[in-house]
């Protein structure tokens, strides 16, 4: 709808209002007031009905037992209906048959006055019925006194009403018996009293109302009353007439005042479209001194304003589109995202003219750490890197909310984490959450997914000492979706990293990975004289329970038992997943006794407390799960990683081909004249029950302790062979701290091995 529509319409509205509703309170309140006086004269004339047709009954009564109380019932009947007390007296014994009739009685059916009869019955006469006793007082009979009720009787009731009287027939369908109506009235008024069921009042298609009056006790018969309306002839007629001529008016006057609102309006919009095609040179006429006037003045002035700002615009868009190109091209080509944050912040410094600024990164969600800053050394309160909680000052209600924001710092009302400034501006950069909008930082909006604020571009003191406007803040957020671009990629390519080397179900290292850090620890350990302990690790019979309870229920248990492996290590260790049921455990500067109390921890946390996984019947049943174990040190069972790994492995199957659910120290390298030099010993298993090189006596009370032998002594069991042979290296084994370990307890690491 244009405008000249709009403000007729609301003239109209405005106008013509009023007028309608004038009407339509006129109409209502003359209608509520018919209503209202017909239902009061309906509701007198139902009052005169009930107490006329008692008097009648009162006076059959009378009639009735006059003739009761004399001897001469013909006698005493005849002088009651020839005064007119009653039209016919009807006499009848105890047997009930007739024994004195008036002539001419009333057909029936009667209806008795004392006792209604049910809806549906149809009545002629009126009849009132006394007891006939003898001087002793038993019964002789009945005398009945009866009045017709026909349409004389009717046109009584409605001179006495002063209303229409209408008798129904009782029959169904209703119709009516006798009535006061004339033709059409009468089908009208048929028509409404089929409805009725009590004495509520009603209206008819021809303006009448009526009410419905009996049966009841008192006044049995079935009546109708109905008055005609008393609303003015042709009253609506006349309000309709009157609201058209108003409406007819009112589109006129509304007409020509909304053409000569609109025209200069027109005027403005078609020069307004002229700017819009990049002619600079229209100008509007000024034709009053009106709001409308002083906006043609100043669309004049604008649009010399603009042809002054478009060459300024089109030299800082070329030079705005060269630092994009410099800046897509630096997304594109590089991972290093210092030099990528180092980039955006200049070019948005450039861009804005701003003294200075910094990039600020989520850390951990729920800190904002400066990544990047530039002229902030002399304003910053700390040597420290920027820190700002989320939530606190500027950039950190722009992080928590998704909501650039810009203005002027207040005297004391900026957070003392932020550098210290006259203006400032800040934009989010985000990401697409992948993680769900539940994520810490997820900021949803309508119709779009959640996204996840990465971090924060803030610049502060616009050189000229202006305000930052909302160019500069169009301007930024083109430079924080490029800064998001770059983070969100950087991290995703560290993310994809940590993905290959790790296993998906276990959250372990995987076997790459372990090839690597096997290498680089063995690398390490040679370099500064350390020991690498190695534990290849197996689960018992781990195929029984993929067939018994089914591969979801072995991936359970291979999740369960990896979460504990993580439980018992330190964080300097390392777990692979090496592949199906096998895992390896590297132990940095670690000897073979703290790798035999490692290995007796992991097999006590598998073998102490059963998985519980979800069978094929979907009950949740305990699996009591063992794990076997072969132990290898660097360097005393290898010289390189592969080597230590296949030595684990041999002392792994050495475990398996023994009891299963224990464990197995490597087979030690044959002795080289060089580094070690034999001696007879004897295994056997002293209190700490790791085996170890000791002296050729029985074990008892009184066995020499073994403390007392070198530190690089090593024992190894053999399944169903007592006996071991040990070497003793040339160097001691060193333990987490790097000295040489001694005594009777093995060394042990910071966590207590």
């Amino acid at each position: 709808m244009t405008l000249r529509g709009r403000l007729t319409a609301a003239f109209l509205a405005v106008a013509f209002g009023p007028v309608l509703l004038g009407a339509v309170f006129v109409a209502s309140t003359v209608a509520a007031v018919d209503r209202s006086r017909a239902t009061e004269r309906l509701a007198v004339a139902a009052t005169a009905v009930r107490t006329s047709v008692d008097a009648l009954c009162q006076q059959l009564r009378a009639a009735a037992d006059a003739v009761a109380v004399t001897a001469d019932h013909a006698g005493t009947a005849a002088q009651v209906v020839s005064r007119g007390l009653a039209t016919a007296v009807l006499v009848t014994d105890a047997t009930g048959r007739v024994s004195y009739t008036t002539p001419n009685p009333p057909p029936p059916p009667w209806r008795d006055c004392a006792t209604p009869e049910p809806p549906g019955a149809s009545v002629s006469a009126l009849v009132v019925r006394v007891q006939l006793r003898d001087a002793a007082g038993s019964a002789l009979g009945t005398v009945a006194a009866a009045q017709p009720v026909d349409p004389a009787f009717v046109a009584r009731l409605a001179a006495v009403t002063g209303v229409a009287v209408t008798l129904l027939d009782g029959a169904m369908p209703v119709q009516v018996a006798h009535t006061t109506e004339s033709g059409n009235g009468r089908d009208a008024v048929l028509a409404a009293a089929a409805s009725l069921r009590d004495e509520r009042v009603t209206g008819t298609i021809d303006g009448r109302y009526v009410r419905r009056a009996g049966p009841a006790a008192g006044q049995p018969l079935p009546l109708v009353l109905s008055v005609p309306s008393d609303q003015p002839p042709g009253l609506h007629a006349v309000l309709v007439g009157v609201v058209l001529l108003a409406a007819l008016l009112g589109v006129a006057v509304a007409w020509r005042l909304a053409r000569v609102t609109t025209r200069p309006l027109v005027e403005l919009a078609v020069a307004a479209d002229r700017v819009a095609t990049g002619d600079l040179t229209v100008r509007v006429p000024v034709r009053s001194g009106d709001e409308i006037g002083r906006l043609a003045v100043a669309f004049n002035r604008m649009t010399r304003e603009t042809g002054g700002y478009l060459a300024a615009l089109t030299s800082s868009r070329d030079q705005l589109r060269g630092h994009l190109a410099v800046l897509g091209d630096t997304l594109a080509s590089t991972h290093d995202l210092p030099r990528i944050l180092r980039l955006i912040l200049h070019s948005a410094l450039a861009a804005t003219g701003a003294r200075a600024g910094a990039v600020l990164l989520t850390e951990q969600g729920e800190q904002l750490v400066a990544r990047c800053s530039e002229g902030l050394d002399d304003r910053w309160p700390g040597t420290a890197p920027l820190r700002v909680p989320l939530g606190c000052g500027v950039v950190g209600a722009v992080a928590a909310t998704g909501q650039p924001r810009r203005g002027r710092a207040e005297p004391t009302g900026s957070s003392s984490d932020e550098p210290p400034c006259r203006t400032y501006i800040a934009v989010p950069f985000a990401a697409p959450d992948v993680a769900g909008a539940d994520a810490p930082g997820a900021t949803p909006a309508a119709g779009r997914p959640a996204e996840v604020v990465l971090g924060v571009l803030a610049l502060y003191d616009r050189l000229g000492g202006e305000e930052f406007d909302d160019d500069d803040l169009a301007t930024l957020r083109t430079f924080a979706r490029h800064a998001a671009v770059a983070v969100h990629n950087v991290r995703v390519h560290e993310e994809a990293q940590r993905l290959s080397l790790t296993d998906p179900l276990t959250g372990l290292w995987n076997y790459r990975y372990l090839r690597e850090s096997l290498r680089r620890e063995v690398e390490r350990a040679s370099r500064f004289g350390r020991m690498v302990s190695v534990l290849a690790l197996d689960l018992d019979r781990f195929k029984t329970v993929n067939d018994t309870y089914g591969h979801a229920a072995g991936d359970t248990v291979l999740a369960e038992f990896a979460r504990r492996i993580r439980g018992e290590i330190r964080e300097v260790d390392l777990a692979f997943r090496r592949g199906g049921e096998e895992f390896v455990v590297l132990l940095p500067e670690t000897d073979a006794r703290g790798a035999a109390t490692v290995a007796e921890r992991l097999g006590s946390a598998v073998r102490d407390t059963p998985v519980t996984v979800v069978g094929h019947a979907g009950a949740r049943e305990p699996i009591q799960v063992t794990v076997s174990i072969g132990i290898a040190v660097f360097p005393d069972h290898a010289d390189t990683g592969p080597q230590v790994l296949a030595a684990a492995d041999e002392a792994l199957y050495a475990a398996k081909a023994a009891t299963r659910d224990t464990w197995r120290l490597a087979m030690p390298r044959e002795s080289s004249p060089t580094r070690e030099v034999p001696v007879s010993v004897v295994a056997h298993s002293p209190a700490d029950g790791l085996p170890r090189a000791g002296l050729d006596v029985p074990a008892g009370p009184d066995t020499p302790d073994t403390g007392d032998l070198p530190a690089g002594s090593d024992a190894v069991q053999h399944s169903g062979d007592p006996t071991a042979v040990a070497g003793t290296t040339g160097t001691g084994r060193t333990g987490p701290t790097g000295g040489a370990s001694s005594g009777p307890h093995p060394p042990r690491h910071a966590d207590g091995r």
